[in-house]
């Protein structure tokens, strides 16, 4: 029984863990989801957390814990933020689990661990467990480990999960090797062929298509539960329970507050083709009056009534893209409406779906046409054609903010845009991009009357304005078409 962590009294601090990897692909995401639903097993409520900018790993997680998880990113946000969603999202659990990514140190760059899964850690003092393949490690692994354990005083180890283990004799002498150490806690998981996660040409499957079975939790779970020993890995993570220190959470974290405005009808295209977004902003923009209707432009052949707002967020759309042509009243009724107005704000794959279609090479037409409010085609791409955080200033006014504005986000796509047809003087790029670099990249996000979209995935939880202006111009639409009626916006 999990009696010590089952009612955790208001004040106490909540036990939580970083899982953290050597690498990518070490075993992080079946590690994580095998605790969480190891967890869950036991009658605990578990508030997972994905550390970096990934969509997919969240969608996975929500699908395990019952409950949305978010994104934690020490670049794209503050340190006061992170600590602040962070205690958000963490109201009414009983222990948190974090999802690392990449190497516990691999973050923006070379020498700084900004948006790493240590930078993570350290903000919100909370201890680390790192997964080590030890796929063709004996003695080995001894340098390795403590090469982590030693690189940066400032993190705390719960413990080191032995991934990939070949046979009991290959775990005695890792185990072997690991004594002199001293580690608070281990275990070893054994080679497993069907623990492998379904994936795609872009990554994982989405929860949304059905990623994951129920059988394949329970096989994740049993097979972290042969290995690993949870009751005496929560009690360690109990032992190195800490508040997040007290001063950084002195004011400076400007909360947007709850709207007490008429709720503003704000659609968000939500299925198996648009399923990228992160769970703050929404949240946020709920948070200054939106009242977010989902819909689905794979099945539904027309927009939420009354909607005074549309917001496309990233996905598959490519996937999709006969099923999303057929849907032509849907696709019409988009168009008509980004015609007369009504705000709309696009990205990644949602910005994709108001170009013309996916074009095979360069040719004159899209074999399944979408909304074609911009004129771009769309073409595939074997390889990566963007990969990293972005920061964005607005050159203009635009639905989310004045001229000046500064959102970080980031990108990754594996297409690029060609416009067969003459440039619409009317459609412009708005965006000066830079990376975390701060090295200037080409000019991104295209407005059309009150329309904008680009690749960019942006994060509100940067600017919190940004969503606050977006619900104020989707009131404002909503006043201007109001025939005879005058209201102050800004109620």
């Amino acid at each position: 029984m999990l009696g010590p962590l089952a009612h955790q009294s208001t004040d106490s601090p909540l036990p939580g863990i970083v899982i953290a990897g050597t690498h990518s692909g070490c075993g992080k995401t079946t590690v994580t989801l095998a605790i969480m639903s190891a967890l869950k097993k036991t009658g605990l409520k578990v508030a997972p957390f994905k550390v970096g900018p990934d969509f997919i790993d969240p969608g996975h997680h929500a699908s395990v814990c019952g409950c949305p998880s978010h994104n934690l990113d020490g670049w794209i946000l503050s340190k006061p933020s992170v600590q602040e969603l962070y205690s958000q999202y963490c109201t009414g659990a009983d222990v948190s689990v974090i999802e690392g990514v990449m190497g516990l140190f691999d973050g923006a760059g070379g020498t700084s661990e900004s948006g790493s899964t240590a930078e993570i850690a350290k903000w919100l003092d909370l201890p680390v467990l790192l997964i080590v393949d030890v796929i063709g490690m004996a003695r080995s692994v001894a340098a390795l480990v403590k090469g982590y354990l030693e690189f940066d005083s400032g993190l705390r180890f719960a413990g080191v999960v032995l991934n990939k283990a070949g046979s009991k004799r290959h775990a005695a002498l890792l185990k072997e090797a690991l004594s002199p150490l001293g580690l608070s806690w281990t275990c070893t998981l054994f080679r497993n062929q069907d623990l492998q996660l379904p994936s795609r040409h872009l990554g994982l499957i989405t929860a949304e298509e059905g990623g994951l079975e129920t059988k394949q939790v329970d096989l994740f779970r049993n097979w972290f539960e042969k290995g690993c020993d949870l009751n005496s890995l929560l009690k360690t993570i109990r032992q190195n329970r800490k508040d997040i220190c007290p001063s950084d959470q002195t004011g400076t974290i400007k909360r947007p507050g709850i709207s007490r405005s008429r709720p503003v009808r704000i659609a968000v295209a939500k299925d198996e083709a648009f399923c990228f977004y992160y769970q703050a902003n929404l949240d946020i923009l709920e948070k200054f009056g939106a009242e977010l209707v989902f819909f689905s432009p794979l099945r539904d052949h027309s927009l939420p009534p009354g909607i005074q707002g549309l917001y496309l967020g990233g996905g598959y759309p490519e996937l999709h893209a006969k099923a999303l042509s057929r849907n032509r009243n849907l696709r019409e009724e988009i168009l008509t409406k980004a015609q007369g107005n009504l705000p709309v704000y696009a990205e990644c794959g949602g910005f994709l779906y108001l170009c013309r279609g996916v074009a095979q090479k360069e040719e004159p037409k899209p074999a399944h046409p979408w909304v074609g409010l911009f004129p771009f085609m769309i073409n595939m791409q074997k390889r990566r054609c963007a990969l990293g955080y972005r920061e964005i200033i607005l050159k203009k006014n635009t639905i989310l903010g004045p001229a000046g504005t500064k959102i970080r986000g980031h990108e990754f796509h594996y297409s690029n845009l060609f416009e067969p047809i003459s440039q619409d003087k009317s459609i412009i790029s708005v965006y000066e991009v830079r990376n975390a670099g701060n090295s200037l990249l080409a000019p991104e996000g295209y407005t059309w009357n009150n329309t904008l979209a680009g690749y960019i995935h942006l994060h509100f939880g940067s600017c919190p304005n940004a969503a606050k202006h977006f619900v104020a111009e989707a009131r404002q639409h909503s006043v201007r078409n109001r025939s005879g009626f005058t209201e102050d916006p800004n109620r």
